[in-house]
């Protein structure tokens, strides 16, 4: 009898912990939260105990990345057909100005009219100090700073920002820039566009090493509307030690700005709150399109603290003073993201906070916390995305999902993935897929994938028809 009686009570007790570990992940399922963004919390309550508590934390915590993140962090991507290319931009048309050195370009760029195309000669520069863009160019005739050829030019700058943009109608083609500052939290951007600097453009670049390559925002009233940020690589080569914002696309209060075909990576944030976000569209402004981009959070940089997000219409939120109508009653109007692929982030790949409107349409999420809307304000339309993760609004957010497929929060604390079973071999960055992929019939008109390959009503869910059409061509 004293037997059956241990046996008993092992029995309950084991029964007792099946049900607590089922209460919890119920919980947990509810509430949203995935394994990666329950790991920091675990570590920073269990810290400053004894050891014996420490340690477990730091088990547990290590313990819950595993589950979650597995052994998929993206290898280094090969060489893609999004971000910037070797192949030369066509050539435009106006009266050309050469620049040799530093101080010329700077002449030739304050002195710049309508139609100039200032071009670097082959070589490097070292720029100690901002590059003042004020003269207006004309929606016919640009003003266009370029390389004639992509690789040639690197310019240096030693400066809080690099090119600072107030004027409407500039153009930054096929320029390769880096970030010089003796203390690497000083340089700041490589582009400030400000103000009147409407229909800005910059493509087939490569940028390095600043906390928030482009930062747009409104001044003095007017706001820099209508830009065009396509085809550019942007990243960092070692973690930003600054409390300032990381955000390699950093866009407040403006309207209109197409996000296009780039490539961004390792935006790892030291100091502060160690949060930072590849791109986000904030402040009031309205109609951000981001499309075919492969973002992601750790390529280079792995396994250090801190939270990433990939994609975000609204971002940590916005102070009123700073906001298009002063109030920020939504973050976001009317923004779309649209066949992106992101990756390896620590936290969301797509976070929408007070933002109305928004459309989040084919987009691949593999390796992330999911997609995760918050706030009354933030209403969000959800088609064809395959999300390896869940996605979840929470605060009263509201949303409208149609056909995606996604992982349950739960599956997440089991170790299990299957939607990553659809790809080839994540691991090494091949997502060709596995097998006949999944289809779904989207109501949208039709579009390109992240590919460039035209899509109809019948299409793969995710951002891809076929992920090999996005392999750059041997050259």
């Amino acid at each position: 009898m004293k037997g059956v009686s241990v046996r008993r009570v092992l029995g309950g007790g084991v029964l007792l912990a099946i049900l607590g570990a089922g209460a919890a992940l119920f919980y947990l399922q509810g509430q949203g939260i995935a394994p990666r963004t329950l790991a920091p919390y675990v570590d920073k309550r269990s810290s400053g105990h004894n050891i014996l508590i420490t340690g477990a934390g730091q088990w547990l915590g290590a313990s819950l990345l595993d589950l979650d993140r597995g052994e998929t962090i993206p290898a280094l991507a090969p060489p893609l057909s999004v971000g910037a290319q070797a192949a030369t931009a066509p050539r435009s048309d106006g009266t050309r100005k050469l620049a040799g050195t530093g101080e010329e370009l700077r002449r030739a760029v304050a002195a710049a009219a309508p139609g100039d195309i200032i071009v670097l000669l082959p070589g490097s520069y070292r720029i100690h100090g901002d590059v003042l863009a004020s003269r207006a160019g004309d929606s016919t005739a640009p003003i266009v700073v370029r390389a004639d050829q992509p690789g040639t030019v690197t310019i240096e700058f030693d400066a809080g920002e690099g090119f600072k943009v107030s004027a409407p109608y500039w153009r930054f083609e096929n320029l390769s820039i880096r970030g010089a500052c003796a203390r690497q939290e000083f340089c700041e951007h490589a582009f400030h566009v400000a103000g009147g600097a409407h229909h800005f453009a910059a493509v087939n670049n490569t940028i390095l090493n600043f906390n928030a390559h482009f930062k747009i925002n409104g001044d003095g009233g007017l706001f820099p509307d209508a830009g065009l940020i396509e085809g550019n690589t942007l990243g960092n080569t070692a973690p930003r030690r600054t409390s300032r914002p990381v955000t390699p696309i950093d866009i407040v209060a403006a309207s209109d700005w197409i996000i296009r075909r780039n490539l961004i990576t390792d935006f790892i944030k030291e100091g502060g709150d160690q949060v930072s976000y590849g791109a986000f569209a904030k402040g009031a402004g309205t109609r951000t399109l981001f499309e075919q981009n492969v973002v992601l959070c750790e390529q280079r940089l792995r396994g250090l603290p801190g939270q990433r997000v990939g994609l975000s219409f609204g971002g940590g939120g916005t102070g009123k003073p700073y906001c298009r109508d002063r109030q920020c009653i939504t973050e976001q109007d009317g923004g779309t993201m649209r066949a992106n692929l992101i990756a390896s982030c620590s936290d969301a790949g797509i976070y929408v906070n007070a933002s109305a409107g928004s459309r989040l349409l084919d987009n691949t999420l593999v390796d992330t916390a999911g997609i995760d809307a918050r706030f009354p304000e933030s209403s969000v339309t959800l088609e064809g995305n395959l999300v390896d993760g869940d996605i979840r609004g929470r605060n009263g957010a509201q949303l409208h999902a149609g056909d995606n497929l996604q992982t349950p929060t739960a599956l997440l604390y089991l170790g299990y993935h299957p939607l990553r079973k659809l790809f080839a071999t994540p691991a090494v960055f091949d997502f060709s897929w596995r097998e006949t992929p999944r289809e779904y019939m989207a109501p949208a008109a039709p579009s390109k994938d992240l590919c460039g390959v035209v899509r109809q009503g019948r299409r793969r869910y995710g951002a891809f028809e076929d992920y090999k059409a996005c392999l750059a061509r041997p050259r």
